[in-house]
């Protein structure tokens, strides 16, 4: 019993030892926060590389707001960078500093992708609209199966089963809503103030759609009948005619702000609750985005004028080799990040 009591007490015959021992794991222990907590995905930059890689998350972003059905969310998953995303847009406030240096090349690039958009492929898809529809499509499709591996090895319940289908549903209906549905393009003149309500609502579910993979700004804007009222308006002799519709594009940021910041949160919560059961729906979303690129308004006449006056033979063929050469160079690309991740570990 004697060298029991020494064994607990150590040298220390009041057993001030033994209390600073048992001191020590508790001293060891810190309290679970952001620098240290092991679920928050690591937001710096290591390297002007990465740098770029926001840089070019946020041009895919801001093309997306343009082409419809293209997903900067998507590419968010491709790039390995899209819970970095969420997680600086739902903590802005909580790590502002960290979240500005990741979220400004993203904000750069988004800028840069909407105005290459606007300027450019705008232009394109007046003129060779199948072409640019081909070019995207392969790229979203060859790039799919890194959306799918967020889902790989998951199990299957008929709960995941069911968003994988309402996931595939939402941006068809969307799609299908927008072509037959809508009575064409709303003016922006003779607004009353409830309509600039209605515009910093479109501006907040057109941030969903920034931070939802699958869903595109696009076919949203299409949805509420605003998008070729709101391309067309872009123009200084509009803005002198019609300076209420500065309005207009004040509320749509407030709602797109507010948007991103509140939404994103929510999707950081539901991540750290069920992510996998999340991503089941987020890649049917993405399957979903698919089939509309095919399928909205915008290629819609495309086709009709086709079965009208017929077949672009130079439209077509362009289209069907930018779309297996996108699908290629995309699928080389997701390989090329599946090897890069087994080698360092697979850091999300």
């Amino acid at each position: 019993m004697d060298n029991d009591n020494k064994s607990l007490s150590g040298n220390s015959p009041d057993g001030t030892e033994e209390e600073g021992k048992a001191a020590e794991p508790a001293e060891a222990e810190t309290p679970a926060t952001p620098e240290n907590n092991p679920d928050r995905p690591d937001i710096t930059y290591k390297n002007a590389g990465d740098v770029a890689r926001g840089g070019l998350l946020g041009l895919f972003i801001g093309l997306a707001i343009i082409v419809p059905g293209v997903s900067g969310s998507t590419v968010a998953i491709i790039f390995k960078l899209y819970d970095k995303l969420i997680y600086a847009l739902g903590n802005l406030f909580r790590r502002f500093a960290a979240c500005v240096k990741f979220l400004l090349p993203v904000v750069i690039g988004a800028a840069a992708g909407f105005l290459l958009g606007f300027f450019a492929i705008q232009q394109l898809m007046a003129l060779v609209p199948f072409t640019v529809v081909g070019l995207f499509a392969g790229m979203m499709i060859g790039a799919f199966p890194a959306v799918k591996d967020e889902i790989k090895g998951e199990k299957i319940t008929v709960p995941r089963a069911l968003l994988f289908v309402l996931g595939i549903a939402v941006p068809v209906a969307i799609a299908l809503g927008t072509t037959f549905g809508t009575e064409g393009a709303r003016p922006l003149e003779g607004l009353q103030f409830y309509h600039y309500i209605i515009f910093i609502l479109i501006g907040y579910v057109v941030a969903i759609t920034q931070v939802v993979p699958g869903l595109s700004a696009t076919a949203i804007l299409m949805a509420f009948g605003y998008f070729s009222s709101i391309m067309n308006s872009v123009h200084l002799s509009y803005w002198k005619e019609n300076p209420m519709v500065l309005l207009v594009y004040f509320c749509m940021v407030l709602g797109f702000a507010i948007g991103l910041l509140t939404f994103s949160k929510v999707l950081d919560l539901i991540f750290k609750k069920a992510r996998a059961t999340a991503f089941f729906m987020i890649v049917g979303l993405s399957l979903g985005s698919l089939l509309t690129l095919f399928f909205n308004s915008d290629i819609y006449a495309v086709y009709r004028d086709w079965a009208a006056g017929g077949v672009d033979a130079l439209d077509l063929s362009l289209g069907i080799v930018l779309f297996i050469v996108g699908t290629v160079v995309a699928y080389l690309f997701v390989r090329y990040e599946r090897k890069k991740k087994s080698g360092i570990g697979g850091n999300r």
